[in-house]
């Protein structure tokens, strides 16, 4: 069993609990807002946590959203991940919207938010070369994996009509489970 990363981390506000895993085997901590707010829908925020952390040198912590709010509230993080390097030393804040068409959501002070995962990660060197070696997925692009019914990404390939309105489809995403 590996040995837990030492993070330092300080309270911004002197009230906010320490982020800690809910359950044994969890993979992110907890993070709470320090500010009541509401979002209408559509509305987004900038809520800060209440804590700074200071990371090891080749690692770096990822906010994740909490799945409990995206499907009872429709909550999502609008950057996620967001990225937390090891150099931050600033208040991690947490970017939320709310994306239910009808209903508010309200924070309320010291609400569980997001999930904080502290993960390992790797120095690059790039290397710059005239060709790339080839591969079994070659150069197709961002979604040519397809799995769903709106087609490419770039709008090369439309979705299904029906109607004389376009939508798309996941029906072939569950299909493929």
């Amino acid at each position: 069993m590996r040995h837990p990363v030492d993070v330092l981390i300080r309270r911004v506000d002197p009230d906010v609990p320490i982020p800690a895993y809910g359950h044994p085997g969890d993979a992110g901590v907890d993070l709470v807002t320090t500010e009541a707010t509401e979002l209408a829908p559509g509305e987004r925020a900038v809520l800060p946590t209440g804590v700074s952390i200071a990371l090891p040198d080749g690692y770096a912590a990822f906010v994740h959203p909490r799945s409990g709010l995206a499907a009872r509230c429709g909550v999502a993080l609008v950057n996620a991940p967001g990225t937390v390097d090891a150099g931050y030393r600033g208040e991690i804040k947490v970017i939320v919207i709310n994306l239910d068409p009808r209903e508010p959501v309200r924070f309320e002070r010291f609400d569980r938010i997001a999930q904080l995962v502290v993960q390992q990660v790797e120095k690059v060197r790039f290397h710059e070369v005239a060709e790339l070696p080839g591969s079994a997925r070659g150069e197709g692009g961002f979604g040519s994996t397809g799995g769903h019914a709106s087609g490419d990404v770039d709008g090369v390939r439309g979705g299904i009509t029906q109607g004389g309105n376009s939508y798309a489809s996941v029906v072939p995403d569950r299909e493929g489970q």
